[in-house]
């Protein structure tokens, strides 16, 4: 008997490559969605990428922010891949607007999961709460690492999860009974998309593409293809020694934003036309964090270190990335334009 899977968030970026691999490796999944009514949309999704059978896959209505149905969503888990975030359409003034639901989130599918004797969860954080506040570039930022939560400049979205992370493992150490835990902490997610939902990271891609960045900051990146980040959940979800950890998932080195913006206009001519080859001076950023929100979240990029580690994942799980910086931010240039999400 393969063992069953319960996959929070089955429309997501993340979610949706997670349960094509759980179903190619012969799984039993099970997957929340906020709206039963995207389970065909799903369905289609998974089809159109290779899954001939979906006999293997159930749905179950669950909401991050209501109790109803997780104790129903739970029932016979083995494991609880926990990837799905609460949805903002527009930045809230108040950032507890977005804090509060994260970490509520987590607790819930966390104290679920336990009472249904749930054997591990693996929750799907961010590298946000791990290396925004190591300014010291010849200091690798490791899992050992946490974001300082009054880091200025720090997003709404970036402080989220730093919280809910900390809540999720409070959780553990003091009322998770057998639970076990583990987290993955993405940096720039990318890479192929399974249809035309895409993740926040892409946003970089659309302005460079699309024109609307005029000049480009040399901010300094990390990134991730979609592909290893799935791989890297069921590998913590299955290999004992992952219990209790943390695991950055990223990439091997780092990529400039100006060094982006000529990928694309040498290896993507005839969809990178409107990339800027301008670059924007830092001292503009700095200036204009005095002022505005975005250029204070700018100066912090440009600030940390992007030296950041992918040691433990690959010494721990075994984890090798399988596509480097370069081919992730081709294969995503592909994918939006497969599906028509470049502005022409």
């Amino acid at each position: 008997m393969m063992e069953n899977v319960l996959v929070t968030g089955g429309t997501g970026f993340v979610g949706t490559h997670i349960i094509l691999q759980l179903l190619q490796k012969g799984y039993n999944v099970k997957t929340t969605l906020r709206s039963i009514n995207s389970k065909s949309k799903v369905i289609d999704t998974l089809k159109s990428n290779g899954i001939t059978t979906i006999d293997n896959l159930t749905f179950i209505e669950a909401d991050l922010s209501k109790d109803d149905n997780w104790d129903e969503a739970m029932k016979g888990c083995d494991y609880v891949l926990s990837v799905a975030s609460p949805v903002f359409f527009t930045i809230p003034r108040d950032e507890n607007e977005v804090i509060r639901p994260a970490v509520d989130g987590i607790v819930r599918v966390l104290k679920a999961a336990r009472n249904a004797s749930v054997k591990r969860v693996v929750m799907t954080s961010n590298f946000g709460a791990v290396g925004f506040s190591n300014k010291n570039p010849n200091a690798a930022t490791t899992e050992a690492d946490w974001t300082e939560q009054n880091e200025k400049g720090l997003s709404s979205y970036e402080k989220s999860k730093l919280l809910a992370e900390r809540a999720a493992w409070n959780f553990i150490n003091k009322e998770g009974g057998k639970l076990e835990f583990a987290t993955i902490n993405p940096v720039a997610i990318l890479g192929p998309s399974l249809s035309a939902h895409i993740s926040g990271s892409f946003g970089i891609l659309e302005h460079l593409l699309d024109g609307s960045m005029k000049s480009i900051p040399n901010i300094l990146l990390n990134i991730v293809d979609v592909r290893d980040v799935a791989d890297l959940h069921i590998r913590a979800m299955t290999n004992p020694n992952a219990n209790g950890k943390r695991f950055i998932a990223s990439a091997d080195g780092q990529i400039s934003m100006p060094e982006i913006a000529a990928l694309l206009k040498n290896k993507k001519p005839d969809i990178a036309k409107k990339v800027s080859t301008k670059t924007l001076p830092n001292w503009v950023i700095s200036l204009g964090a005095l002022f505005n929100a975005e250029a204070k979240e700018g100066k912090l990029l440009l600030g940390m270190s992007r030296n950041v580690s992918n040691a433990k994942a690959k010494e721990i799980l075994g984890w090798k990335p399988i596509s480097n910086i370069e081919g992730t931010i081709l294969a995503s240039v592909n994918s939006m334009n497969k599906y028509g999400i470049i502005k022409r």
